[in-house]
C-alpha cells in the first residue's frame, strides 16, 4: 500500500498500486479528513480516470460528503471549483506529466490549499491500511457541474486574450487537458494558435506530457522556427505547469520566466512578497528587489509552496519545475494556462520577442539539476557543509545551500530515492562550471 503515497500526491502504476478499490478507500479517507463537507472531484483524459473517479466519487459519498463532480477538467479547474464553490477539499484524478500507464491522485482541502504527505496524506495512509474510516451518519450526493465557461471567465478576469497584440504562438498541449481549455481560452483573441497535439489522448501517442524533458519539447521547438513564431509554449498534462521557448527556440528556464512575471505582478502590486524555491536563479531575488518588492526563498513542491505563500502573505511565486503560483483573495492556484496568458500579456504591452525579454538573464549561468545516486544522502550533505560551509552563508531551508558573494549552491535530497540534487549558479559560465564540478567531486567522490 505504501508505495503510491508520495509527498505531494498518491500516484502509480494503475491496476496494480493505483486500483479503483484505493479509489474508494481514499474516497472514505478524504471524507473523514475534512470532516465530510462538500468535496470537487475532477478528471483528466487519461483512460483509467473515469473508473477511478466513479470509485473515488463512490467512497466520498458513503464517507458522507456531497460531491460536485466536475468530470473532464484540469488540475487548475479543479482548483478553482473549490475556490468558486465554496468546498471543504476537491480531489484530482490525474498522474500529471508520468506515463500513460500511471495514474494518481491529487488532494486539496478549502481554499484549494494542499494535502501533502506531512499534512493530511500520511493520516488517510493510516487509516486505509487499518480499515478505520468513520461513521458517516448517512450517505452524501453526487452532482454533475460544468465549470469549463466560469472557470474561462475568471482567467479572462487576469488576463483579456482580445487585448494582446497579434503575437504568433505554437502551444503544444501533448494531448493532455490544455487541448480542451486552448481553443476556447483564445476564442476571439488576435493571438495567432498554431496548435501541436490538442486531441485529448491519454496514452500520449505523440511525446510524453513531460514538457521538463528536452525530448518532449523536440517538436514545439521546431514549430516554433518553422513557423517563425514569437515563442512556444508546452503544458503538461493536467495543466498546471507551463513551460516556454524562445522565438529562437531556445529553451526559457522557469525561474528566468518567474523573474519576467514578477514585473507585471510588481507593477499591479507594488512592494508585494514573491516566493520563489531553492533551485531558482538569483535573477528572481535580484529583479524582486530591483523593482521594490521582497523575495523569500522557500522549499521545493507544490504543497510546500501554496502554504509557505500562505503563511507570508506573497502576491506570486514560481519554482523551476515550471509552478507559477496565483494569488485570488486568500487562495492560492497553479495554473498553465493562465501563466502563458499573463507572459503574453508581459510581451504584448512592451512589444518583445521572448528571446529580447531575456536578454537581461545573460550574466546569470545556472546548472540545471544534476542528479545524483549516493549510499546515505544525509553524509552527503554533511560532507557539502563542510566543503564549502566557511566560504559562504549557510541555509538549511531545503537541504543545504551555500550563498557566496556572486555564486550559491543547494544539494537536496529526493523524497523517493537515494538521490541527491545539485543546482548551482554563478556570473560567469566557467566560474559555474568549475563551481559544479567541485561540488560534484564532493558529492560523489
Amino acid at each position: 500500500m505504501a508505495a503510491p503515497f508520495k509527498a505531494y500526491d498518491v500516484r502509480g502504476i494503475y491496476g496494480t498500486e493505483v486500483t479503483a478499490e484505493l479509489a474508494y478507500d481514499l474516497g472514505r479517507a478524504f471524507a473523514d479528513h475534512i470532516g465530510r463537507g462538500k468535496v470537487v472531484v475532477a478528471r483528466d483524459m487519461r483512460p483509467s480516470s473515469p473508473e477511478l473517479a466513479e470509485a473515488l466519487i463512490r467512497g466520498l459519498t458513503e464517507g458522507g460528503s456531497d460531491v460536485i463532480d466536475a468530470g473532464l477538467a484540469s488540475t487548475d479547474m479543479m482548483y478553482f471549483s473549490v475556490i468558486h464553490f465554496e468546498a471543504n477539499g476537491g480531489v484530482m484524478v490525474t498522474a500529471s506529466h508520468n506515463p500513460a500507464p500511471y495514474n494518481g491522485f491529487k488532494f486539496v482541502r478549502e481554499k484549494a490549499i494542499p494535502v501533502g504527505g506531512d499534512s493530511g496524506l500520511d493520516r488517510m495512509e493510516e487509516a486505509i491500511r487499518s480499515r478505520r474510516f468513520g461513521e458517516p451518519g448517512g450517505k452524501g450526493k453526487a452532482e454533475k457541474i460544468e465549470v469549463l465557461k466560469d472557470y474561462l471567465r475568471w482567467m479572462r478576469c487576469f488576463v483579456d486574450p482580445e487585448k494582446l497584440r497579434p503575437l504568433k504562438v505554437v502551444i503544444d498541449c501533448g494531448n493532455g487537458m490544455g487541448g480542451m481549455i486552448v481553443p476556447e481560452l483564445f476564442r476571439g483573441s488576435p493571438v495567432k494558435i498554431v496548435p501541436l497535439f490538442f486531441e485529448l489522448d491519454g496514452t500520449f501517442p505523440n511525446h510524453q506530457s513531460d514538457p521538463l524533458q528536452e525530448i518532449n519539447r523536440r517538436d514545439l521547438t521546431a514549430a516554433v522556427i518553422k513557423e517563425k513564431a514569437d515563442l512556444g509554449v508546452a503544458l503538461d498534462g493536467d495543466a498546471d505547469r507551463a513551460f516556454f521557448i524562445d522565438d529562437k527556440g531556445e529553451f526559457a528556464s522557469a525561474d528566468f520566466i518567474l523573474g519576467l512575471l514578477v514585473k507585471p505582478i510588481l507593477k499591479a502590486h507594488p512592494g508585494a512578497k514573491i516566493a520563489y524555491d531553492v533551485r531558482c536563479s538569483n535573477y528572481v531575488p535580484d529583479t524582486v528587489k530591483r523593482l521594490g518588492g521582497t523575495a523569500y526563498m522557500g522549499k521545493v513542491g507544490h504543497a510546500y509552496a501554496k502554504l509557505f505563500m500562505r503563511k507570508i502573505g506573497a502576491e506570486f511565486g514560481g519554482e523551476v519545475s515550471g509552478h507559477y503560483y496565483f494569488r485570488c483573495g486568500d487562495a492560492y492556484f497553479d495554473s498553465g494556462p493562465l501563466t502563458a496568458l499573463l507572459l503574453l500579456k508581459e510581451l504584448s504591452d512592451n512589444q518583445q520577442t521572448l528571446s529580447e525579454a531575456l536578454a537581461e538573464t545573460a550574466s546569470y549561468h545556472i546548472s540545471g539539476e544534476i542528479n545524483s545516486t549516493v549510499e546515505d544522502p544525509d553524509a552527503v550533505l554533511e560532507k557539502v557543509r563542510e566543503a564549502f560551509g566557511s566560504r559562504g552563508r549557510v541555509l538549511t531551508i531545503d537541504g543545504i545551500s551555500v550563498v557566496g558573494e556572486d555564486w550559491w549552491l543547494n544539494v537536496r535530497k529526493s523524497n523517493t530515492e537515494p538521490l541527491v540534487r545539485l543546482n548551482c549558479e554563478a556570473r560567469g559560465r566557467e566560474e559555474m562550471e568549475r563551481l559544479r564540478d567541485e561540488a560534484l567531486a564532493v558529492i560523489r567522490g
